[in-house]
């Protein structure tokens, strides 16, 4: 286990934090950078975790953070002090997960997302909607369904829900709703048309809700 690794495990799947929150040592706003020696220590963890919700995969996520601080410490005297380090940082990483994104998409072929995941059969029409009879979409959550993305338990349930979704429609989640990537980059990116983009992402949203119900909601 590499040092981005360390102590990850209980908190690999806290909620992000703003990009722009205050870290203990780390530079205000405006500032020049710290040591880049410490920036595994003040920043490892959350790009950690950034990346790995993203990418479902911890060695990739951590691949992808070494490759981030590496291209930060190669372009440190490029860093105007107009962000925080954090988020300078973040946006690296960023653009390397974006990366990381085209590069599957042009080595996976599409027969890779034909199965679904088992509590999911048989639920979709040929559409790709919830079938109306018999009745098998998710149910109302509530009015307390905002802050359920603020708890930890809930993003740890996410991640595992993420990770049961063909690849393609995880793919599609993560750019379009994690990302805020623009529906006609990430059709480029993924090769697909915009019908089949808006039910892959269709699909990924009805699946993980009812993931979650079935795996999160009901302990």
């Amino acid at each position: 286990m590499t040092v981005l690794s360390v102590a990850m495990v209980d908190d690999a799947m806290d909620p992000a934090l703003p990009t722009d929150s205050p870290v203990e040592g780390a530079p205000a706003l405006g500032a020049g950078l710290s040591d880049p020696g410490q920036w595994v220590e003040l920043h490892g963890n959350y790009l950690f975790r950034y990346a790995l919700i993203r990418v479902r995969n911890e060695t990739v996520a951590e691949d992808l953070v070494q490759d981030t601080l590496l291209a930060a410490f190669q372009g440190k005297d490029r860093f105007s002090g107009q962000s925080t380090e954090r988020s300078w940082l973040t946006g690296i990483l960023k653009h390397k997960v974006l990366d990381y994104f085209r590069r599957q998409a042009r080595e996976r072929t599409i027969m890779e997302d034909a199965s679904m995941p088992e509590e999911l059969e048989g639920r979709f029409d040929d559409l790709g909607l919830w079938k109306h009879e018999p009745e098998s979409g998710p149910t109302d959550w509530g009015a307390d369904a905002a802050g359920l993305m603020q708890r930890k338990e809930f993003m740890a349930a996410l991640k595992q829900c993420i990770s049961k979704l063909p690849p393609r429609c995880a793919d599609a989640f993560v750019l379009r709703e994690m990302e805020a990537t623009d529906s006609d980059r990430i059709q480029e990116m993924l090769g697909v048309s915009p019908s089949n983009f808006w039910v892959l992402l269709h699909r990924a949203r009805m699946q993980l809700r009812l993931c979650l119900e079935q795996n999160w909601l009901k302990h």
